[in-house]
């Protein structure tokens, strides 16, 4: 599978941006989607993931760091294969580059210790007045 992540840009502060994750190569359904960033300087870290999709009526349930939660919330669009990141109220210790990532697990739920078998390139978010 193929990922590629877009919708990044520079955003005043308070405001919103929607960045996306689209598979090509592989149905994402299957698969946790994880949502990456990394700012200069700093470690990566974890911020949304959604699960495998439970079942026709379901797009899977969803975990968020205590950072962005209330903020920001993953959800997918299966009609085209992709997995979206809402990010709303955007502040500048939001600024990074934000990567998404397919686990390598089949049927997967989100969980610290999941590993990943395919990132996208990174779109960078850089939130500033």
């Amino acid at each position: 599978v193929q990922l590629q992540a877009s919708g990044g840009g520079l955003v005043q502060p308070g405001g919103s941006l929607r960045l996306s994750c689209a598979a090509s190569g592989d149905d994402l359904d299957d698969y946790a989607v994880h949502w990456f960033r990394q700012a200069p300087g700093k470690e990566r870290e974890e911020v949304a993931c959604i699960s495998s999709v439970n079942d026709w009526t379901d797009d899977g349930s969803t975990t968020y760091s205590d950072s962005v939660t209330g903020r920001f919330s993953v959800s997918r669009d299966r009609s085209k294969n992709t997995v979206l990141l809402q990010m709303n109220n955007l502040k500048p210790e939001d600024t990074a580059v934000y990567y998404c990532a397919r686990d390598a697990l089949y049927d997967s739920n989100c969980r610290r210790d999941a590993t990943y078998d395919s990132w996208g390139q990174g779109t960078e978010v850089t939130v500033s007045s």
